[in-house]
């Protein structure tokens, strides 16, 4: 899916496909799932569920490529629902809230290594 806003964006996102974990705040219930894209501001994933608008979660990014896992707080900034079938599936926005200043580096050279790759 194209969201409309990519143009509005403080932080560059790119197609980066890695092991992703999303909680709610206090909520026992884990989503794995895959990122389907990232930048330095958050992350968008594929949800089998919607967890509501502005709903604090715990994140937990695992870059196996990197041998690393990076966790932070993030919060849902946007949902979209699309229905195939009888199944829906949420394509769901989130914002890091309290990114460490070297996961966030991290994951700016991963986006600039993935801009690189695009341009060849």
């Amino acid at each position: 899916m194209v969201w409309e806003g990519v143009n509005r964006r403080r932080f560059p996102r790119v197609h980066y496909s890695c092991i992703v974990k999303i909680r709610r705040k206090g909520d026992s219930q884990m989503f794995n799932t895959r990122t389907e894209n990232i930048g330095c501001g958050g992350i968008c994933v594929i949800l089998p569920k919607d967890i509501s608008m502005f709903t604090p979660v715990e994140v937990e990014l695992d870059l196996i490529d990197l041998k690393r896992k990076i966790t932070c707080d993030g919060r849902t900034v946007w949902i979209v629902g699309t229905n195939i079938g009888s199944t829906t599936t949420f394509d769901t926005g989130i914002e890091f809230v309290n990114l460490k200043a070297a996961d966030r580096v991290i994951i700016d050279e991963v986006v600039e290594e993935c801009l690189k790759e695009s341009t060849y």
